[in-house]
């Protein structure tokens, strides 16, 4: 019955995760340009977007993806902070970096995301 344990961590971390990114996804309830996820599936439906541009996202992996500049995502992946986010279609993004740091950085890059929305 070792897999019974192993099934209640792996829902722990994924109620952890929502959790988390719900908090992300409150920080921007003010802002009248930003789109709360919707429902549906596929890319994009568990987003943050902005003028309907996707900044922020929940992966269907559970991975918290942000979209920064090319020279940032290289920045925090040298630093360690992330990976490369793939669609699932063996091609790295560019300017899409999976956060594998701490969590308490979610909110810091998302605002940074959105802000180069505005630019």
């Amino acid at each position: 019955m070792k897999s019974k344990p192993r099934a209640q961590a792996r829902a722990r971390q994924a109620t952890t995760r929502d959790e988390r990114f719900a908090s992300v996804v409150r920080a921007f309830a003010n802002d009248r340009d930003v789109a709360p996820p919707g429902s549906g599936k596929g890319f994009g439906s568990g987003a943050l977007k902005a003028n309907g541009k996707i900044f922020a996202m929940m992966s269907s992996k559970g991975q918290f993806v942000v979209k920064l500049s090319e020279e940032r995502v290289n920045a925090l992946i040298a630093g360690g902070r992330g990976t490369r986010f793939d669609p699932g279609r063996g091609r790295l993004m560019k300017e899409w970096l999976v956060v594998t740091a701490d969590h308490r950085l979610w909110l810091p890059l998302a605002r940074e995301a959105r802000k180069l929305l505005e630019q």
